[in-house]
């Protein structure tokens, strides 16, 4: 009987409704203890054990722990029990936002370790190797319906190295975000709509498990129909449950809308899956696909339901995060996202605008790819200099009447791709929503991949957990001002590390900040110096042959000084402007300005010197002064000019 009232009490503690117990789970993302076969644990209904007895009766003397409210905390907050991590050298000096930062690539940087510019996995030539013409117009039709259409077009072929590891630099795993020197930034599901034109809502992308090898062979066999001998052979040349982009090519590529029926299904399933591997998930194989993505093409008629550009950006989120650090070498995921991205938002940096682009198209067609021949150290610290005034936090204002505003980028909590799970914070990057930053709440810790029954139903209720309106707080006063809460910066100063490139590893430092650099860091120093006297030559060069001596004197005076380590002739003619000084200025460090803009203070020669010439057959009777003019001559002349 007393069992009886017991379960009575719990039943009437647990929540009303299905939506109510999601919402309140993944409010703080608490799991309570459950079985394989995923039901709930018997624990909490079977009869107490003798030890668990005594340990409530040790435990009745402890002062109970308040209880959170889920709803009146949505800042998921840290478990109490959590190690508060200390700073580190350069900041943050609050650890407990950044607890992983000791490995962070940035740490590194800034203890003088140096990284490579990362190899970018990109495959943006290897579309144009597999084209749909008419004669495959009843494969375009198809993937036309699937929504991924836009990707065949929007791909870039070109990647800059040094632009997207410095950015890879900034990126914080905890947070989802880049940390700038201003606040921070990310990518959110409105850019991926805008720039990728793919569908961001519907089904969540999920698998139940990972694929196995000879799982992987059979899913070859009955969507692609190949043999079992061809799949093995496949599989084991890829060494993992993948296929090579080529082996893809080179056995549907061929087929027509002469084919049959199952031929052109099966070609159909091929070349999404090409599309994707070449795009949405481009991994570090930079060769192969997954296999595991073909179960997502088994009904031809249902690809368009999926949610592909929350997937795309979990995968990218994971990708970024790998790449923080300090042993990888290699950056996989969309780049072209991430590439028009930075495109986007830095446009007086980085980009290059095609003039023929037109709204109707997505973003990513409105740029014209380049490598820019700046160095990783320099692209440092062009982001180290960067100010408010030099982002563009609203770029999708003339997009709008094509492409509406998608209310799911107000969604707050975690998108997911196969067994990839990341948190999706959009109250951290207010301003891109021309809303006032705010400090935002602590970030949650996504859950594991395996409650994937919990997170779909949460995904599939994404309206409920959409920013309300007080969490938006108010809206910019003027548009794309990219204003904050008079607090946030100096909680942000607080918890990031707003500089990467240490002070000692500039160009442009001192002979006594050169001398006090370690052993190990002479590499990288010439190379900075090598790439700024070059940088400087660039500059002139571009102006043509029609510039004045005064300038080009400027910068080779400019270069003599950075490569002989002098301070005395640039100290006078490298003074930076106000918005090019840097957040901190070591006594040790000149800083020079990125380009010769202004010229430099013409040279004023010496007055002229009056003497009188030699009068050996003057007459002694008539003075000096009637007898001889004066004759002008000038210092830096090498002939007299006598009157």
């Amino acid at each position: 009987m007393l069992l009886h009232g017991a379960s009575m009490m719990c039943l009437e503690t647990m929540p009303k409704t299905m939506d109510q117990q999601v919402s309140r789970r993944m409010s703080t993302y608490y799991m309570p203890p459950r079985t394989r076969g995923g039901g709930i644990s018997s624990a909490s209904r079977r009869r107490p054990t003798g030890s668990e007895r005594r340990r409530r009766v040790q435990m009745r003397d402890v002062e109970p722990a308040v209880d959170r409210d889920p709803v009146e905390h949505p800042q998921h907050d840290r478990d109490e029990t959590e190690e508060v991590v200390e700073g580190v050298p350069g900041g943050p000096i609050d650890g407990s936002i950044l607890r992983s930062f000791h490995n962070h690539i940035a740490a590194k940087i800034w203890l003088g370790e140096e990284r490579a510019p990362l190899k970018l996995v990109n495959h943006g030539a290897k579309l144009q190797l597999w084209e749909l013409d008419m004669e495959r117009s009843r494969i375009y039709e198809t993937v036309q319906r699937s929504g991924l259409a836009p990707l065949t077009s929007c791909s870039h072929r070109v990647a800059s190295r040094p632009m997207l590891s410095a950015f890879c630099e900034r990126w914080q795993p905890e947070t989802t975000t880049f940390h700038l020197p201003f606040g921070e930034m990310t990518i959110t599901l409105d850019d991926v709509a805008s720039i990728l034109h793919i569908p961001v809502t519907g089904s969540m992308i999920s698998f139940s498990q990972p694929l196995r090898v000879d799982a992987a062979n059979a899913l070859l066999v009955e969507l692609l129909g190949t043999t079992d001998v061809e799949a093995s052979r496949e599989t084991e040349q890829c060494r993992s449950p993948s296929v090579r982009l080529l082996w893809l090519r080179e056995h549907f590529s061929t087929i027509t809308d002469a084919s049959s029926d199952d031929d052109i299904e099966c070609a159909t399933r091929a070349f999404l899956l090409h599309l994707v591997g070449c795009t949405l998930f481009a991994d570090k194989s930079a060769t192969s696909v997954a296999v595991v993505y073909l179960e997502l093409f088994r009904d031809l008629s249902k690809v368009g339901s999926y949610a592909w550009g929350a997937a795309c950006l979990a995968y990218l989120y994971r990708q970024l995060t790998t790449a923080t650090r300090f042993e990888v070498r290699q950056l996989g995921g969309y780049l072209t996202l991430l590439q028009t991205w930075i495109y986007e938002h830095f446009p007086d940096m980085f980009s290059s605008p095609d003039l023929s682009y037109t709204e109707s198209r997505p973003r990513a067609l409105r740029w014209r790819p380049h490598v820019i021949p700046d160095t990783l150290q320099l692209v440092r610290e062009r982001l180290d200099r960067l100010q408010i005034s030099d982002v563009c936090w609203e770029p999708y204002v003339d997009h709008r009447a094509e492409h509406p505003f998608p209310e799911i980028a107000w969604y707050s909590g975690c998108i997911k791709c196969g067994q990839v799970v990341e948190p999706y914070h959009p109250e951290r990057v207010l301003r891109q929503f021309g809303y006032i930053q705010t400090i935002p709440p602590r970030p949650f810790t996504p859950p594991r991949p395996d409650r994937s029954i919990l997170l779909e139903q949460y995904w599939e209720r994404w309206t409920d957990h959409v920013l309300t309106d007080q969490s938006r707080g108010r809206r910019c006063q003027y548009s794309g001002s990219g204003e904050s809460v008079a607090e946030y910066m100096a909680w942000y100063d607080r918890i990031s590390h707003r500089i990467v490139q240490p002070p000692q590893m500039r160009s442009g430092f001192t002979t006594d900040a050169r001398s006090s650099l370690p052993s190990h860091a002479a590499s990288t120093r010439d190379t900075v110096l090598r790439a700024t006297t070059l940088s400087f030559m660039r500059h002139v060069i571009s102006e043509g042959r029609e510039q004045s001596h005064d300038h080009l004197w400027g910068a080779l005076n400019e270069a003599y000084s950075i490569l002989s380590g002098s301070d005395e002739t640039s100290a006078s003619h490298s003074t930076p402007s106000p918005d090019t000084r840097p957040f901190f200025s070591p006594p040790t460090f000149v800083y020079p300005p990125p380009a010769l803009v202004d010229p430099q203070p013409p040279i004023v020669p010496p007055p002229p010197v009056t003497v009188a010439p030699p009068a050996p057959f003057a007459d002694p009777s008539v003075p000096a002064s009637d007898s001889t003019q004066s004759t002008t001559v000038y210092v830096r002349s090498k002939r007299t000019k006598k009157t």
